[in-house]
């Protein structure tokens, strides 16, 4: 425990930006991942063929791969700046909005995959019945499938969060200082390989430990009954 104890506030720091990278990157992914669905279950062909596209792309790609394209490509290449040039904490600010932007932009795609399949156990008569009343599809969608969908999915959901906490790991690629490379630090300073990676196991399992049994009551408790 005397690393632990030496290394206590640096701990809690790095747990905090995990934290912070999945709350961030949860709600970018939730409401992307909705207006997906909603593009892949449109009407409108090209909506629907975008959507398909982008799921079928970025579902498939490595979360390495796409985080360090947002550090290369959108931070360095493309200067596309997430944080103001002028302050201290430059770096810092604009990796850790560039990792919640990747963990966002793959989130999403699973998110949307989980989103689309809850809408699909809506039963199709209520869809008809909202159509003949002269609701458009949007209306459709946010008034009568998508409150039904989320909380037929309440679990799936909680699943993509939990995974999300696990993959703010792949941050550390661009030099976010979070639990991965604290870990790593560690590892180096003081070859304490086992009670190092005890320490980070436990913190991730206090992480997301709660969140699955969270959601396991949610699920039930607002389980749509058919």
């Amino acid at each position: 425990m005397e690393i632990f104890t030496e290394y206590r506030d640096q701990i809690f720091a790095a747990f905090w930006i995990t934290i912070r990278l999945t709350m961030y990157s949860a709600v970018g992914a939730l409401i992307l991942g909705t207006l997906l669905a909603a593009m892949r279950l449109a009407p409108v062909p090209v909506l629907n063929w975008l959507g398909t596209i982008y799921v079928n792309i970025v579902r498939n790609t490595p979360l390495t791969l796409i985080i360090i394209f947002c550090s290369l490509g959108v931070g360095q290449t493309l200067r596309i700046t997430l944080a103001a040039s002028d302050s201290p904490t430059f770096i810092v600010d604009s990796n850790f909005r560039l990792a919640v932007l990747g963990l966002t932009v793959y989130t999403a795609s699973f998110v949307c995959e989980t989103v689309r399949a809850g809408v699909n156990t809506v039963p199709i008569g209520q869809a008809e019945a909202a159509r003949s009343l002269g609701l458009s599809f949007a209306q459709n969608l946010r008034l009568i499938l998508l409150p039904q969908a989320f909380r037929a999915v309440i679990l799936p959901l909680g699943s993509v969060l939990i995974a999300l906490t696990k993959n703010t790991t792949i941050a550390s690629a661009i030099g976010v200082v979070e639990a991965a490379w604290l870990m790593k630090t560690m590892t180096e300073n003081t070859a304490a390989l086992l009670t190092v990676g005890i320490i980070f196991a436990a913190g991730f399992v206090i992480l997301t430990l709660p969140l699955g049994l969270l959601f396991g009551w949610l699920g039930k408790r607002l389980a749509v009954q058919r």
